[in-house]
């Protein structure tokens, strides 16, 4: 009888540290998409910027900025 509360118990082990693993992956993995979408969100302001920049100085430019 001792014998099976002690193998539990290492299952019960293995089971938590089995648990804790998988949890550190998963927040692992969410920071990473937390990053790749301030990235994103990044990349696309600096496109709007310019897309909206450019062709301002542009008509500044061409129509003398008077």
């Amino acid at each position: 009888m001792a014998t099976q509360q002690k193998h539990t118990a290492k299952q019960k082990s293995e089971r938590i540290k089995a648990a804790q693993e998988r949890e550190r992956k998963a927040q692992e993995q969410r920071r990473r998409a937390e990053k790749t979408k301030r990235i994103f969100t990044v990349v696309i302001c600096v496109i709007l910027v310019l897309a909206l920049g450019i062709p301002t100085m542009a008509l500044m430019v061409m129509g003398g900025g008077s």
